[in-house]
């Protein structure tokens, strides 16, 4: 079953120029801009995640590329073609929807087996390639149940294989998993994942899940108040986010108001916990002077250590795989993840060292 026609690994498949959509306000009296100037090029074969909070434009971004929605202004491309005003039934795209959206009169086989039928195909077709989604999806042998027949992982199995066999070349997710319970997410998120590194599709995944986005993704662009906040691997996203609100919202993350000073090759020397730390890399975008460094949770450790900085633990959480603590120090409350078996278990209120990993330390604008 041939899911895509064949392109070059790194060809455009979608690209969204200078992309902006507003709404009238619910009073009448003005407009709100939901998505502004969103620019975006979406290579073949990749899994790009719109990620951010509720409001922030991703869903409206993702109706406007299906063609739910019509932006006030830009071009929506497919590759090379402009499909800005196209018809949402031409545009050669599926959407898994998050309330999964089956025809509840129907079977298992009618639900996918619907989008072929639309297109008139031959029965024998239609019932090859349904058989060997189903068969894909795990599926098999559920043809003649009807939705309310299964469970919500099958239903959404089912919404997924509907969305695979009229072989799309670009496949939209609305966060798909969020009626899921947290353990069926998880072997939902990994399902999807297998499926489409196996089919190489094309696919625009909205999310507010930091962990779903992370998990999933080649590219993620998180956004924020219907902007681009940054665009990248989970890695460089994790690793080195260009303002506070990426950090804060991939992950969990300490802030420590600090001053840059010696510049120089692209380092520079700054202040933490009292004590100077040089050959620091010097972001870009930043100059001398004011800006926060970003602390991971898990880059930091606790020891019984007089050298090191002193911490009181304020709080202490056993949660199985790891224990997180809530340490106060020097005016600031640092969340540190202690992941490792072997280490000491600390009890509250009690006095610790406070270490961290240097090459986990990140600069930040003092602004962001």
């Amino acid at each position: 079953m041939a899911f895509m026609p064949p392109t070059l690994e790194h060809d455009v498949r979608l690209k969204l120029v200078h992309v902006s959509k507003q709404f009238q306000d619910r009073g009448g009296s003005g407009q709100v801009l939901a998505v502004d100037d969103f620019t975006l090029d979406i290579h073949s074969g990749e899994f790009v995640t719109l990620l951010g909070p509720s409001g922030c434009g991703k869903t409206t971004t993702l109706r406007m590329i299906a063609g739910f929605e019509t932006p006030t202004q830009g071009q929506i491309l497919l590759d090379g073609q402009d499909i800005t005003y196209q018809a949402p039934n031409n545009r050669d795209m599926a959407l898994v929807f998050q309330n999964y959206a089956l025809f509840p009169h129907m079977t298992v086989f009618d639900n996918v087996a619907y989008g072929l039928q639309v297109r008139r195909l031959p029965r024998n077709v239609i019932r090859e390639k349904v058989r060997e989604v189903l068969a894909m999806m795990g599926l098999s042998g559920m043809e003649e149940r009807r939705p309310n027949q299964l469970s919500g992982g099958q239903q959404q199995r089912v919404a997924l294989a509907r969305s695979l066999v009229t072989e799309p070349r670009i496949l939209l997710f609305d966060e798909p998993l969020s009626n899921l319970d947290a353990k069926l997410r998880v072997q939902m998120r990994s399902e999807i994942h297998r499926l489409q590194r196996r089919l190489n599709i094309t696919s625009i995944y909205v999310t507010h899940d930091q962990v779903e986005a992370m998990a999933l993704s080649d590219q993620i662009v998180v956004m924020n108040k219907g902007r681009v906040e940054q665009r990248g691997s989970p890695k460089d996203i994790y690793r080195f986010p260009k303002t506070r609100f990426v950090a804060d919202f991939i992950g969990r993350a300490n802030f420590i108001e600090t001053c840059i000073e010696e510049v120089a090759d692209g380092q520079c020397q700054i202040e933490l916990f009292e004590q100077k730390v040089t050959g620091i890399p010097m972001p870009e975008s930043l100059q001398p002077g004011p800006a926060i460094v970003m602390i991971r949770p898990e880059a930091l450790t606790l020891r019984r250590d007089d050298s090191l900085p002193q911490g009181r633990i304020e709080q202490a959480m056993y949660l199985g795989s790891e224990i997180e603590y809530i340490v106060s120090i020097m005016g600031y409350q640092l969340v540190v993840v202690d992941n490792d078996p072997g280490n000491e278990i600390f009890d509250e209120g009690q006095q610790v060292g406070v270490a961290y990993v240097r090459e986990a330390l990140h600069l930040l604008p003092p602004e962001s």
